[in-house]
């Protein structure tokens, strides 16, 4: 899957606006979206990710929030990277709201139902990229908020040894039964939104599957003798991968070789 479109943040129908962080990065895309979620005619909304310590971008989302004639009633973190999380101290001193997951406040249950005036909102839990990786799904406005499980454009890490293999595969499968369900559009943490959710997981799943095989490959080619075994495979498997990111997919690799021991 690409998508080599600039994006700049906007609006996923009625419910859903991404307002675009400026931290774009390797690892981070165009930067990090955060989510303003809203029924039309509602005087409250929910934001998703802050993201990093920014006064602009914080105050950029407060005026969204504004536009709308709302008022922020509850922050939902969808894991606790830095960034999406490190401007969470300034935004408490900013909005008088509970933040909660990314171990902030009160834990959020699986399949939790959410209620933020006619809003709904499930919290479904998608370990993997992280332990605590929590996704958000909207079924009347058919939006699923990916956080980092599921990107805009190309792959995400499985963030060894936070993150783990056999658990984002099962996210995986987890969010596509929800998104296969309606139709159901993508709200990703980095990267631009999709029409088709579902299509999005589904090369997400075949792409992680394909990169198993090749690591497996691999360790039959000689790297399982190498002295530094995820360095090797990185080398092999990821040759035609910008070295920058070259860290981030060690990890990934570190995830499936933990994977293929188990």
């Amino acid at each position: 899957m690409t998508n080599d479109s600039v994006w700049r943040g906007g609006s996923l129908g009625d419910h859903a606006h991404a307002v675009l962080a400026p931290n774009p990065g390797p690892m981070t895309l165009d930067g990090t979206n955060t989510w303003v979620l809203h029924a039309p005619g509602d005087d409250v909304a929910v934001v998703v990710d802050p993201g990093p310590l920014d006064e602009g971008h914080l105050q950029a989302v407060l005026a969204y929030v504004a536009k709308l004639d709302a008022r922020v009633a509850l922050t939902l973190i969808t894991h606790w990277h830095h960034d999406h999380t490190e401007s969470l101290g300034r935004w408490a001193e900013l909005v008088d709201a509970p933040i909660r997951g990314g171990g902030h406040g009160e834990m959020l249950a699986d399949d939790e139902p959410i209620t933020v005036g006619t809003l709904q909102i499930r919290a479904i839990s998608t370990p993997g990229h992280t332990a605590d990786s929590v996704s958000f799904h909207l079924p009347d406005a058919g939006v699923l908020v990916t956080g980092d499980t599921v990107l805009g454009r190309g792959t995400t890490v499985v963030a060894h040894p936070d993150g783990a293999l056999g658990p984002y595969l099962a996210s995986l499968d987890k969010l596509h039964t929800i998104a296969a369900r309606r139709p159901t559009a993508l709200a990703p943490a980095h990267g631009p939104t999709h029409p088709d959710a579902a299509g999005v997981i589904t090369s997400y799943k075949k792409h992680r599957l394909e990169r198993l095989e090749q690591v497996r490959a691999a360790l039959a080619a000689g790297d399982a003798d190498a002295p530094d075994v995820a360095q090797a495979v990185v080398e092999r498997v990821y040759a035609d991968v910008p070295r920058e990111v070259w860290p981030a997919a060690k990890l990934s690799v570190q995830a499936q070789l933990d994977y293929l021991r188990g």
